[in-house]
């Protein structure tokens, strides 16, 4: 029987609330990319930020290194890497330098900067940055694929650019692009026929802007001889679950106000309106967020998928809404009762225990003849 498999996979960007110790904030993510590598979790994508106080990973490559090293099966990719901040060549050099290290687990994901404040600091127009995504974009395409590139800009010169290593991933490393309110994310990914990050939220609003930004893709890539696949597509979700629905809400409490007020004071996206009151019942009355069980969370990814179309990849975002005993509970919860449902893992089990279960009188009844038969032949033996 062929079964639909969607893997799953979280959003670290990280966000940590500036009362916390930077130092022991970065290894709580390192230790949750090992508890997550221990659930079965498929990826994890970081982010790379330089200002705004919360989102305090500067360099996702250096984090994938030391999180690969802790790490067994997990595949981890730049979430994003911005790429108007960077040189493409010697960007693409670390990173297949990663592709090596952690022998084909790196995958890279690019954007042109989420946060202004970063573009800013180092003189970057944020009219500039997706036209710079692009331009970037198609040199490490085809830096990846071994040609040479000679390329000049305002902001950057190759000349007789070819890397020294080719990728360890055949034929080239993964690759994705960020995708949220601007169709340019989808046009770059479609032109190069390589993966979409969805990050703009899952409301039913955004899910339907997110499947407009999909079904541009998928026309576009066929214009570009690609052929469109849903399993490179990856959507980005808001939840947290718990064994009951008031422990979840409960749970969220620890660290709601400062990521609502990070994303009403910070962060460019309106995740979180101004007027929205710090509950969340806001958060799951309008589909932003699932809060509450493994059944919730069932029920609100299969929305998600109804509504999306399909996509291959369920990526949580890592809020740090929860305190970190009730946050690794959340994903081994969600690993242990939701992750089956949607990968298959529980169906043929379901199926022997309800044959076993239907044949339960018979199978008994020849157990006990047989037992019987065997009881009356070593009676006969025995001259009774």
């Amino acid at each position: 029987m062929t079964r639909s498999y969607l893997k799953s996979g979280v959003f670290l960007a990280p966000f940590h609330a500036t009362k916390e110790n930077p130092t022991l904030a970065f290894e709580r993510d390192l230790e949750l990319m090992q508890h997550l590598d221990k659930l079965n979790y498929s990826e994890a994508w970081i982010g790379e930020h330089h200002s705004g106080g919360m989102e305090i990973i500067a360099a996702p490559e250096m984090f994938i290194a030391a999180a690969a090293e802790r790490t067994k099966h997990i595949r981890l990719g730049t979430g994003v890497s911005s790429l108007p901040y960077h040189n493409p060549f010697m960007l693409a050099s670390r990173m297949v330098q990663l592709d090596h290290m952690t022998r084909g687990r790196a995958m890279l994901g690019v954007g042109p900067g989420a946060l202004v404040y970063d573009a800013y600091k180092i003189g970057v127009a944020a009219s500039e940055q997706r036209r710079m995504m692009n331009e970037a974009l198609d040199v490490i395409v085809a830096l990846f694929k071994g040609e040479m590139v000679n390329r000049e800009t305002d902001w950057f010169e190759l000349q007789d650019a070819r890397l020294q290593l080719a990728c360890y991933s055949q034929p080239m490393m993964e690759m994705a692009v960020a995708s949220a309110r601007s169709p340019s994310g989808a046009l770059a990914a479609a032109r190069h026929g390589i993966g979409m990050l969805s990050i703009g939220g899952a409301t039913p609003a955004s899910i339907a802007h997110q499947a407009n930004n999909w079904a541009l893709y998928e026309a576009e890539a066929r214009k570009a001889g690609h052929v469109p696949d849903r399993s490179k597509w990856r959507v980005v979700a808001l939840m947290h679950i718990a064994e009951t629905r008031e422990q979840a809400k409960k749970n969220v409490q620890f660290g709601l106000k400062a990521y609502c007020d990070y994303f009403r004071e910070i962060a460019t996206f309106p995740i979180v309106p101004s007027d929205i009151p710090d509950d969340c019942d806001w958060l799951i009355e309008t589909g932003t967020a699932c809060i509450g069980t493994p059944e919730d969370a069932i029920e609100y990814i299969g929305k998600l998928q109804r509504a999306a179309g399909g996509f291959g990849v369920m990526m949580e975002l890592a809020h740090n809404w929860a305190d970190w005993n009730a946050t690794r509970r959340h994903y081994e919860l969600m690993a242990r009762y939701v992750h089956p449902h949607f990968q298959g893992s529980t169906a043929p089990r379901v199926e022997a225990y309800g044959h076993a279960a239907a044949h339960f009188k018979d199978f008994t009844a020849h157990a006990a003849a047989a037992v019987h038969a065997e009881i009356a032949k070593q009676a006969a033996r025995n001259g009774e």
